[in-house]
């Protein structure tokens, strides 16, 4: 079976093709295809309310491609969705109908909650030591999804527009910030070590720099150094130090900062970066649909 799932993010948009066959009745996952635009939607709608004219053509353009390739690969079922830029657009639907007229996608624009179900529904920490407590920790350019995960079962989700592309803009008040650190001391108390699990490409960015085995958790001491280091450096300096793009390098800093807070005030030291993605939950979330309808047949 070939899947596709499209996450219109705020600072970028992807396309991931999956083939997903069953084996012992459990279905395994080979990624064929991921596609990343920086279409980077954030930096017209954070500061002036709507996308503007050249990256709503880049939208376009990007879905048609997105679409001549699901059909290269045969794709038999897709989903795509777009998060907090499309959201927050005044003409995100104008721009929904176009792409549906031209490029025969359907876009959904999905709320905070629902995108962290989708990470949740990567089901990483169902595969984890159950002595421990987890926090997904998605952190996006127009806000931050928290999944807290005890016991085998999702215990709280919330969404906070607190994104890296914000804060780059000065869009986030102290106040944003209050609401998540009281969020996280009164809605996130276990009696077990609590351990972050972390999303999005700036901290799998900050995973492979770091040299962590695959699979073992990276101390948030690591997360504090690289914060350190580069909040001095100008975004030309992280380019070339660290060998990252331009739209890699201006929001790193500021993700790293998200990552900092939030384990803080969670008490957390240690958080596995097991490179999952909104896209991934989607391929996932998918799946099982599909499964699900042909049960009842």
């Amino acid at each position: 079976m070939i899947i596709a799932a499209i996450d219109i993010g705020s600072n970028a948009a992807r396309l991931l093709i999956n083939d997903v066959k069953e084996t012992d009745g459990k279905p395994e996952f080979t990624k064929l295809n991921l596609l990343r635009i920086p279409l980077r939607l954030g930096f017209d709608v954070f500061s002036h309310g709507e996308i503007g004219p050249v990256r709503k053509q880049m939208v376009i353009k990007t879905m048609i491609i997105f679409r001549e390739l699901m059909e290269i690969y045969n794709v038999e079922h897709y989903r795509a969705c777009a998060t907090s830029a499309m959201r927050d657009a005044k003409n995100g639907q104008e721009i929904i109908d176009i792409v549906k007229e031209q490029a025969d996608i359907n876009i959904e624009i999905i709320s905070g909650d629902e995108e962290a179900t989708l990470i949740y529904e990567n089901h990483v920490a169902e595969g984890l030591d159950k002595d421990f407590a987890y926090l997904y920790i998605d952190v996006g350019g127009g806000s931050t999804e928290l999944t807290f995960y005890e016991n085998n079962q999702m215990q709280y989700e919330h969404s906070f527009d607190i994104g890296t592309i914000r804060l780059l803009n000065g869009l986030v008040p102290p106040s944003s910030w209050d609401t998540m650190k009281d969020e996280i001391k009164t809605k996130i108390k276990t009696k077990k070590t609590l351990v972050a699990i972390g999303s999005g490409g700036n901290i799998n960015k900050i995973f492979t720099m770091s040299k962590t085995k695959e699979g073992k958790p990276m101390s948030v001491s690591v997360i504090k150094k690289y914060l350190k280091d580069m909040q001095n450096q100008t975004v030309e300096e992280r380019m070339h130090q660290y060998d990252i793009r331009e739209d890699r390098a201006d929001v790193i800093v500021p993700a790293l900062q998200i990552f900092s807070n939030v384990m803080s005030w969670a008490d957390i030291k240690q958080i596995f970066v097991p490179k999952i993605s909104v896209a991934d939950g989607l391929i996932h979330s998918i799946y099982e649909q599909v499964q699900a309808r042909e049960k009842k047949k």
